[in-house]
């Protein structure tokens, strides 16, 4: 019984009281009996409307958000955003040797190492369930990352400050290189342990050291991944991936790699 069957039995007894003529006291006392037992019954129904579990929903969608508010965000950790910490190794296009500060262009050997090791961290922040209502169980992320890679530094001449008022020496060199990226991803096969995804491109920030013949260091350039990634245990993943990178040459030195690597990540 709710509360407006409540207020049309109320007008219906307002009706009955006003349209009655005066009668004698034996007809007042029956309607006085009469009202009493009208109260009696709507006062029963508000207590059973009290009694009622405190639960009850008043509407379909206020059920419906109560669901996905008590619901855990995902079964088995798989909440949607992550941090990932990478590691693996890579190969250069090519080598920085034969250049001023890497070598003294060969002088007495040449730091031509283009392979080496790389270590990295990242975020990857959930956008959509569905690719935007394109493909269903298909996430897609930004993932924001950096990485540092060392290639197989070699013992060369130095040229720069350190050597300077020391005339040229033999030293190790060290030949590295700092990425800061920014990507879509798309990841597939939703609710699924593993789970693959790509990159289809990105956007790539190189830091080279040491500076290239014309003193510069910064470069720009595209990424391109694929990796797939596996629930260990809860939040737990671990994954691997293999990436290329293509950079413009702003530094007048060629610094496209490819690399391979895993990585452990922790869904939140």
């Amino acid at each position: 019984m709710n509360m407006r069957l409540m207020v049309v039995i109320y007008f219906f007894l307002g009706v009955m009281l006003n349209s009655m003529p005066n009668v004698v006291n034996a007809g007042d006392h029956t309607i006085n009996e009469r009202i009493q037992e009208l109260e009696q019954s709507l006062k029963e129904l508000q207590d059973r409307q009290k009694q009622a579990p405190k639960g009850y929903e008043k509407t379909v969608e206020e059920h419906l958000e109560k669901l996905e508010r008590t619901q855990p965000v995902s079964e088995g950790g798989e909440a949607g955003n992550m941090v990932f910490f990478r590691g693996g190794g890579f190969r250069a296009s090519s080598d920085r040797s034969n250049e001023t500060f890497s070598d003294v262009f060969g002088a007495q050997g040449l730091n031509d190492g283009n392979k080496g090791y790389y270590v990295g961290a990242g975020l990857d922040m959930l956008l959509s369930k569905n690719l935007w209502g394109l493909l269903s169980n298909t996430w897609a992320f930004g993932e924001i990352g950096v990485e540092f890679k060392r290639f197989n530094s070699k013992k060369a001449t130095q040229s720069g400050p350190a050597a300077a008022g020391a005339g040229l020496r033999r030293d190790k060199v060290e030949i590295t290189q700092l990425t800061v990226s920014v990507s879509p991803k798309i990841m597939f096969m939703e609710g699924s342990r593993f789970r693959p995804w790509i990159i289809p491109v990105g956007l790539d920030f190189h830091v080279i050291s040491p500076p290239s013949n014309e003193t510069t260091v910064l470069d720009v350039g595209a990424q391109f991944a694929v990796g797939a990634q596996y629930r260990l245990w809860n939040a737990f993943h671990l994954g691997v991936d293999g990436r290329y990178h293509v950079a413009t040459s702003q530094t007048d030195t060629n610094n496209d790699f490819g690399s391979v690597g895993a990585y452990v990540g922790i869904a939140f």
